[in-house]
């Protein structure tokens, strides 16, 4: 591909991404004071160079292809890069601002992620967060986020992960569903029991629990009549429900045990946790915004044992 140098390739990207936002050319063209035909010209000027169709056109709207999509994301990323470089450059940005992009597990985000960021706005209130919560991996670059929090975080060079906490695990259940089927004292007990199953998205396996037997931390398979995917959220669900018994974070489940709504059971094996990390890429920059937000979490979930964290 032949490389344009200049002021027309930057500005067909900037037209590109705002007739990409405004879902039209002509509202576009308004924002940017040109003709919808200079708009059209440029984006079709964009489009021969990357010989590729960015745009389906109607006679009524337009919308993005795939591939526009995906360029989308990193044409905003790239300027929204360049924003921030001039920004710091003339000293025009003394204060975090903007949109941050962070993506978490629905158990974490709902207990500990959602509840911070009404004291992180009070601090920053230029700043926006746009939070997903989903337990899928994300892809930072085609899905356009700056922050992931994650569990089970794998090793990846490419990453920085910081440690968020590390969440305690605990087995629970009903007291009815107690008094019916008994309270287990050992890890051999389990079979007896209907142990409420989660299905790891990743790998789409049963996620072995983790006790602490003899002083050591080892998964232990257990089965039972329910299987939850996608959303951990639920096996704490079913188990107020009195579905069975339970291993989850005790951070999702404090105030059930605080209530006696769920009763905490196999103390004696308990004490096993799993970390959560806040992760980005190694090799992009870090504008402030997404800067102050990483800090922030770090701070304000320093690692520790427990959902006291």
């Amino acid at each position: 591909m032949t490389r344009e140098f200049g002021v027309t390739s930057l500005g067909g990207i900037e037209l590109f991404c705002l007739a990409a936002d405004l879902e039209s050319f002509t509202a576009a063209a308004q924002q940017a004071a040109l003709t919808p035909a200079a708009v059209s010209r440029a984006i079709g000027r964009l489009e021969e160079r990357l010989q590729v169709r960015l745009f389906v056109r109607t006679t009524r709207r337009i919308r993005l292809t795939d591939a526009g999509r995906a360029y989308h994301q990193q044409c905003k990323q790239a300027l929204g890069q360049l924003a921030e470089a001039e920004r710091q450059l003339t000293g025009h940005q003394a204060q975090p601002a903007g949109v941050v992009r962070i993506s978490a597990p629905t158990s974490f985000g709902h207990h500990r992620l959602l509840p911070l960021l009404p004291a992180f706005r009070a601090r920053h209130p230029q700043v926006e967060v746009d939070v997903q919560l989903s337990n899928r991996n994300i892809d930072f670059t085609a899905d356009g986020f700056d922050l992931a929090v994650r569990g089970r975080a794998q090793a990846d060079s490419g990453l920085i992960a910081r440690q968020l906490m590390d969440a305690e695990l605990v087995v629970v259940a009903t007291k009815a569903y107690l008094r019916q089927r008994g309270t287990p004292k050992s890890v051999d007990d389990l079979a007896a029991h209907d142990c409420i199953q989660f299905v790891l998205p990743r790998t789409g396996q049963h996620v072995s629990w983790r006790l602490r037997v003899d002083g050591v931390e080892r998964d232990v398979p257990t089965q039972g009549g329910y299987s939850v995917s996608e959303d951990i959220v639920g096996v704490a669900t079913l188990a107020r429900a009195g579905a069975g018994l339970a291993q989850i974070y005790r951070f999702m489940v404090e105030k059930d045990l605080e209530s006696g709504a769920l009763v905490e059971v196999l103390r004696p094996l308990g004490g096993a946790s799993r970390p959560f990390s806040l992760i980005y890429p190694a090799n992009r920059h870090m504008p402030l915004r997404v800067r102050a937000l990483a800090d922030f979490l770090v701070a304000s979930l320093k690692p520790r044992r427990g959902a006291r964290a």
